[in-house]
């Protein structure tokens, strides 16, 4: 990995561990002395986190966490609803023997993860091989997008083992569907699994702003 590589891979995991919270100021000098790197990786990594959502820039402040926001929250997924609707209406029917082994065995990673990024990186994994079954890379473009601007809500999500254990459940009841390459059961168990993650990262957000109040 280079040096920009590395950084933006550490960042990226600072922040959705919490270890940099939501509001953070990301001042250059102190994370290239943090991680023992010039400023030019910490500059380059900053902008493509920036450009995912994970980092906001003030041209007159800095660089800042991104605070998390239920309006935000809402918007995002719902943009990821209509998109993952289509890819999965896509998909689904042109899915190979090989394609549902595949998912099966995307599914036991997440099963078997052991730690959060482990378990983001296996589930992120899942769901983008069946939306690239769609063949739409436009559209699978543009999902990564909005799931890059969504990984700090899932962190919290993923925190709690509750939360882990429903996602593996649902995965499972996903799986079952695809085997039978049921579209429209796919499309309903996949807004189910969604849904679930925006009630309750709303409420967590909710909970956290009134005990701030």
């Amino acid at each position: 990995m280079t040096a920009q590589e590395r950084t933006l891979a550490a960042l990226r995991t600072d922040i959705l561990s919490g270890t940099l919270p939501p509001g953070t100021q990301l001042v250059q000098e102190s994370i290239a002395d943090r991680y023992a790197v010039s400023r030019v990786p910490v500059r380059e990594a900053l902008q493509l986190l920036t450009s995912e959502g994970l980092v906001q820039h003030s041209p007159n402040r800095g660089y800042f966490v991104t605070e998390l926001s239920v309006t935000d929250l809402h918007e995002v997924y719902a943009l990821r609803r209509i998109l993952e609707t289509h890819a999965i209406a896509a998909a689904v029917p042109a899915l190979t023997d090989a394609d549902v082994a595949l998912l099966e065995e995307l599914a036991g990673a997440v099963v078997e993860a052991s730690d959060l990024a482990g378990l983001t990186e296996a589930n992120r994994r899942f769901h983008f091989t069946l939306f690239d079954a769609a063949g739409m890379p436009r559209l699978t473009r543009i999902l990564r997008q909005l799931w890059d601007a969504s990984d700090v809500y899932r962190s919290l999500y993923f925190g709690q083992n509750s939360n882990r254990d429903r996602v593996r459940s649902e995965h499972a009841q996903m799986l079952d569907a695809l085997r039978r390459r049921d579209v429209a059961e796919t499309v309903r168990l996949h807004d189910i699994h969604r849904n679930h993650s925006v009630a309750w990262v709303s409420a967590q957000l909710l909970r956290q702003k009134k005990e701030t109040a």
